[in-house]
């Protein structure tokens, strides 16, 4: 870890245990008030201090939603997790749990397969929004303004030839994950693999996370993959009934139809 992290780091607790002044924490961390006060101001526009009329310093507003969200993901692993290792025991394939924040979707749980060929995909890592079939489900939960933002600054890394590489044809294919209730990833991140993902519904009805059943194309073909869709939204479901949330109601989609890149 560099000093500098370190020293940041150390500061930061002292705020949060009521160390409150310049002076005060120059004198905990052991360096002049003057390297104090530049971590202070960094700290400061990250919103993870926040500075009074008074110049004493307090835990800001970056701290408690880092919590929260934490918190969050927690909760919804822990419900999760039963639904996911059963779904994986029918399955015999990879289940995938992910959530979203900022901009980012990343992996928070996953239950290997029985299969020797494995995913690249580890617990903490990101998704790729436009060429994973989680990234489309979280887009798809977002709010229309939230969703074209977050589009427009994907950076549209093209993983094989059949990867979304634009803004409108990664909008077009979430509408259609959205209307249809689930979402796909047609060998869209690796050439070898094909993914069907699915929402989970909090309480407050807009969704809080995506599971997603992954399948190497020489266990399954594309066709049988689609087939474990049902399997896949009984999960979802018994994990949004678990969180006291439930998916709202739609028109049946057939699982056959395929999706155009």
């Amino acid at each position: 870890m560099s000093q500098s992290l370190a020293r940041a780091l150390d500061v930061l607790d002292l705020v949060s245990r009521g160390v409150r002044t310049l002076d005060a924490l120059a004198a905990e961390v052991g360096v002049h008030k003057s390297t104090v006060l530049r971590l202070l101001q960094t700290l400061e526009e990250r919103g993870f201090v926040r500075r009074d009329s008074g110049h004493r310093y307090h835990v800001g507003p970056a701290v408690f939603g880092l919590a929260a969200t934490a918190l969050d993901a927690q909760d919804v692993r822990a419900a999760a997790s039963p639904a996911l290792r059963a779904l994986a025991a029918e399955t015999g394939q990879t289940v995938h749990l992910a959530t979203y924040q900022d901009g980012v979707v990343s992996y928070v749980d996953k239950v290997e397969s029985r299969q020797p060929l494995r995913m690249y995909s580890r617990i903490g890592l990101p998704a790729p929004l436009n060429a994973t079939a989680v990234g489309k489900v979280l887009l798809a939960g977002l709010d229309e303004d939230e969703r074209r933002r977050v589009v427009a600054a994907t950076p549209f890394e093209r993983f094989t030839d059949r990867t979304l590489t634009t803004p409108e044809s990664l909008l077009d294919e979430v509408r259609r994950s959205a209307e249809r209730g689930w979402a796909e990833d047609h060998e869209e991140h690796e050439t070898f693999m094909n993914c069907v993902g699915a929402p989970v519904y909090g309480p407050d009805g807009r969704v809080a996370a995506a599971v997603s059943v992954s399948v190497p194309n020489v266990v399954l073909p594309y066709q049988d993959v689609l087939a474990l869709v049902p399997a896949l939204l009984a999960a979802t479901a018994r994990i949004s009934a678990e969180l006291g949330g439930s998916a709202p109601v739609a028109a049946p989609t057939s699982t056959q139809e395929r999706t155009t890149a």
